[in-house]
């Protein structure tokens, strides 16, 4: 972003973003590796920000450090970890910005995953709280569209979901997120289309990893292949297209795989 400062001085600010879902033990070198290759890139300085939405509270990896024989680096960058806003439900409901909305939503998910009828609930206080934050329309509807993916609901509990959304629009008069019809179609659509995407991505980042091991070590052995086909998190595949490139051997990338 291209900024003025106070004293009317202008500059770049270059904001470097991971959100990481998961563990990773080699995360703190790729924040590194993605920040020198963008100050190598633009030679401006970077700032680096990590957003941990994983659920291993104990898991706050904020630095990379090397050294040897004299030579040292080191990285620290600020991270946010979502877990920790976990007794801030009150703060989150009453904050107007639209972050604190996708904080709580992702703090919901992860507390009532086996818990059906309380992410029921949970789903129509957040879209309820939406029309009383007072958005705009089209803040409503992409809002609503992110809690709805978040926040899936078994058939018969969704169907109990649109009802109480339809019947709330019509007492404030305002229907904004459309009739439970066109709902249900859009709903589906969407979902489609969000498997559709992620499945085209999976498969290019296998393929990717293929190609790479066949590049360096030439033909590729089917239980490799095959055992990588059965990896469909995308965050574990970034992982293993990292690794097929550093790693010393087919034997030694076939143990990642087994780790994955």
């Amino acid at each position: 972003m291209q900024v003025w400062l106070r004293d009317g001085q202008e500059t770049w600010l270059l904001l470097h973003i991971e959100i990481q879902g998961q563990y990773d033990r080699d995360f703190p070198k790729r924040m590194y590796t993605y920040h020198v290759r963008i100050r190598d890139v633009y030679d401006r300085s970077v700032i680096s920000l990590a957003v941990l939405t994983d659920e291993r509270e104990t898991w706050r990896p904020n630095s990379y450090e090397d050294e040897r024989w004299g030579c040292h680096i080191r990285l620290e960058y600020p991270i946010v970890k979502l877990l920790d806003y976990r007794n801030q439900v009150e703060t989150l409901e009453q904050d107007s910005n639209p972050f604190a909305i996708v904080v709580l939503t992702h703090l919901q998910a992860l507390a009532t995953r086996k818990d059906p009828q309380n992410r029921l609930l949970w789903k129509f206080r957040l879209v309820r709280g939406l029309y009383e934050r007072g958005f705009q329309r089209q803040d409503i509807l992409e809002l609503f569209r992110f809690i709805d993916w978040l926040l899936v609901l078994p058939k018969a509990l969704e169907t109990q979901f649109d009802q109480q959304l339809s019947a709330y629009e019509e007492e404030r008069k305002m229907p904004y997120i459309t009739s439970i019809e066109r709902l249900a179609e859009e709903r589906g659509e969407q979902r489609g289309e969000q498997r559709g995407i992620q499945q085209g991505i999976q498969q290019a980042m296998q393929n990717s990893i293929l190609k790479v091991l066949k590049a360096r070590f030439g033909e590729v052995p089917s239980a490799i292949a095959e055992q990588l086909v059965q990896v469909d998190n995308l965050d574990q595949l970034e992982v293993l297209l990292e690794k097929a490139i550093a790693t010393e051997s087919l034997a030694a990338f076939e143990g990642s795989l087994s780790d994955e």
